[in-house]
């Protein structure tokens, strides 16, 4: 959460480190880190995502197959054990999939407001969309952690700020768009898929964020629902 500099006021509030849908972002590639030879819970299912042959067994090219997708995503110990974490991910990016082009099916992003940004805090995703018109999306998205939640419910944008820095942090947030205290959209050059979540913002590829800025202004709404998987 960072907090906002603006004409000597400062206004204090968490942010975080925040396409059309894709499972290809990666994080800086993690140090490097002997395979383990043990099968995980998960072992058949995270095979299965990552199409090797599912029999249950830990194989050499298992295991480093495992660890590189854990490096791609920041997913820590990367040792290529297929565990709740690494299926947790994995298991989303299946839900996120499904979704398709309908990220508004239940309804639950009001279709009353004009131009909106909706932020799905259990799939971990955003889309704006005009009436019940998609404009954009939807776009994985990486939410606040257990403890530094994004707060649910009907806010505005009431400020942007293409290049702000976080000076809790000391992080840079390109492309921020506030929405309520110190949280808001912006870029990070992260993995929408490392865990554990930001400090509260909605962290966005840089593409995303910069088409967000693109198309939003102050005082569009944004409504935000649901809930992170581990908060």
């Amino acid at each position: 959460m960072g907090d906002i500099r603006r004409r000597g006021a400062v206004v204090l509030g968490v942010t975080g480190l925040v396409a059309p849908l894709t499972l290809a972002l990666g994080a800086a590639p993690a140090q490097a880190a002997s395979c383990t030879t043990q099968a995980g819970p998960y072992q058949k299912q995270v095979e299965k995502f990552l199409g090797r042959l599912v029999d249950g067994r830990q194989s050499t090219a298992d295991c480093k197959a495992v660890q590189a997708f854990q490096n791609k995503h920041g997913i820590t110990p990367n040792i290529g054990y297929a565990g709740p974490v690494t299926w947790g991910v994995m298991d989303l990016m299946n839900k996120q999939k499904a979704v398709g082009n309908k990220p508004n099916k239940a309804g639950a992003c009001p279709t009353n407001k004009g131009r909106i940004a909706c932020v799905n805090l259990t799939l971990q995703l955003s889309w704006i969309q005009d009436g019940s018109r998609l404009v954009y999306g939807p776009v994985p998205v990486r939410t606040g952690r257990d403890g530094y939640e994004t707060r649910t419910g009907l806010k505005k944008i009431y400020w942007r700020h293409i290049d702000h820095v976080s000076t809790i942090y000391n992080v840079p947030m390109p492309y921020s768009q506030f929405f309520d205290g110190g949280q808001a959209f912006h870029s990070v050059g992260l993995s929408m898929w490392n865990p554990p979540g930001s400090h509260g913002c909605v962290n966005m590829t840089t593409t995303t964020a910069k088409k967000y800025w693109s198309l939003l202004k102050n005082g569009d709404d944004v409504f935000v629902y649901g809930r992170k998987p581990g908060t």
